[in-house]
């Protein structure tokens, strides 16, 4: 039988909020978890989702507060544990199979991380939701997707941004004469610090060769695009 094609899928928190100003918005999640449906019936993906959490908790509130960065980061470590529960309880809604891992231990709402077990339950065909960040204050949502990927084999991040169609040479949306790129390298996104990640995770995938494709999940059928390799976004390699 032919092999599957393992693939992370980065999320923002907040594609989670919707328009309401809600901090989750149920229909959104329904919908995000719809298009992760489409390319999960694809028949030859093994799915890892992580979400961020700033639609919950940012870093600016915490600096307004006056908080210590590390008790902030696992604030918003457990924000992200929230986002992945909903997310999963929208997949599985949908009939999907689906288990939220985290690394920091709250084994009354979802099981521990555990690289082999990780492995397995996508081997078994389970969507598998990484929660709670790396564990560790100091890394982002961003570190851990590249993180994974490599822990578990993954060989592609499908970066589902929530309004930006792709990597440019400067903000698109203050710049109307900014050049979007098709492919990029590594080399080029870390040299030109063109901010597609942060620098921890964009070294990581690049010594990992890890494969990124950055893209707009507000456009319906996207993430089921990206997935099944159609020429969409930014491509780096």
């Amino acid at each position: 039988m032919e092999s599957r094609k393992r693939i992370i899928i980065k999320l923002s928190g907040e594609a989670l909020a919707g328009d309401n100003g809600k901090a989750i918005d149920p229909l959104r999640v329904r919908e995000i978890a719809r298009e992760i449906k489409d390319a999960y019936d694809l028949g030859d993906l093994e799915i890892g989702i992580i979400v961020g959490g700033g639609n919950i908790w940012r870093g600016k509130i915490a600096s307004e507060m006056g908080m210590e960065r590390s008790s902030a980061d696992y604030m918003g470590m457990i924000a992200t544990i929230m986002n992945a529960l909903a997310l999963q309880n929208a997949l599985e809604e949908l009939g999907l199979s689906t288990r939220t891992m985290t690394s920091l231990n709250i084994p009354q709402v979802a099981e521990p991380y555990i690289r082999r077990k990780a492995i397995s339950n996508l081997e078994k065909g389970i969507i598998v939701i990484f929660g709670g960040g790396t564990g560790n204050p100091y890394f982002s949502t961003d570190t851990t997707s590249a993180l994974r990927a490599a822990e578990i084999g993954a060989k592609v991040i499908l970066m589902a941004k929530n309004g930006t169609d792709g990597v440019y040479d400067k903000d698109p949306r203050k710049h109307k004469d900014a050049i979007k790129y098709h492919t990029l390298s590594h080399h080029e996104v870390l040299e030109n610090n063109l901010q597609v990640m942060d620098s921890t995770a964009s070294a990581l995938c690049k010594d990992n060769n890890i494969g990124i494709i950055v893209f707009d999940m507000n456009e319906k059928g996207n993430i089921r695009r990206a997935a099944s390799g159609e020429d969409i976004g930014t491509k780096i390699y």
